[in-house]
């Protein structure tokens, strides 16, 4: 029984790790590889809570490092990589005096996700619901785009500029009060499962992008989940 209980927080472990790897395959410009390391830590995230159930060992220690490694693998490894690409990125004449510190803005995804996480482990709403983006989601979005366009926003005169719209709408994205449909499907019925199954089929041909995919797909996510919200409200 001891050494059964460990065996989620082992696996958790497993998702911190993998995004520290992540930091340093990003550190050293292999994009593609920190993104195949927060890939594997999204595996890990899916296992651990599975295989906590499946023990019946859940812990209130479970919850808490699941929290401290969600924001590593997938607040600070994508704010990371972001970090790396965008301090090459050609900034205008005019930018020159805040240039040192137009790198650092995407390391407030990190923070928002940090945010995410906190307000996810004491709302009792997101049990069947995400309220807000789920840090996995935004954190394969990031990577997504910095390895699938990268050089298509580098090249742009005003690449810099999309960056840092696109980092302000994550981050709200993460906190906002949005509700998002969850993956988990506990009935097979098409009746309440009908959003979830046309998610699939629409964003399966996107499939075929490789590692281009997931920005599409997490695009179609968040606006299926906002019009949704948008007709409840109605």
């Amino acid at each position: 029984m001891s050494l059964k209980k460990h065996i989620p927080n082992a696996i958790t472990c497993c998702n911190l790790l993998s995004g520290c790897t992540s930091c340093v395959m990003a550190m050293e410009g292999n994009f593609t590889l920190a993104l195949t390391f927060i890939v594997l830590g999204a595996v890990f995230d899916f296992f651990d809570g599975m295989v906590a159930r499946l023990l019946k060992v859940s812990s209130p220690l479970g919850v808490q490092l699941d929290s401290l490694a969600d924001d590593i693998t997938f607040g600070f490894a994508p704010s990371f990589m972001v970090f790396t690409f965008m301090s090459t990125l050609a900034l205008p004449d005019y930018m020159a005096p805040v240039a040192g510190i137009f790198p650092f803005t995407p390391f407030l995804i990190a923070a928002f996700s940090a945010l995410r996480l906190a307000k996810f482990n004491i709302d009792k709403r997101q049990t069947t619901t995400f309220i807000g983006l789920p840090t996995p989601a935004n954190a394969l979005f990031w990577a997504s785009l910095i390895v699938g366009y990268g050089q298509f926003i580098a090249e742009l005169n005003y690449g810099w500029l999309l960056m840092l719209g696109v980092i302000a709408l994550s981050c709200y994205l993460l906190v906002a009060e949005i509700p998002m449909f969850s993956m988990k499907i506990k009935y097979l019925a098409w009746k309440a499962n009908k959003i979830r199954y046309s998610f699939l089929l629409v964003s399966a041909p996107m499939l075929l992008l490789g590692v281009r995919a997931a920005v599409p797909i997490i695009s179609l996510y968040v606006a299926i989940s906002v019009v949704k919200s948008l007709a409840r409200r109605r």
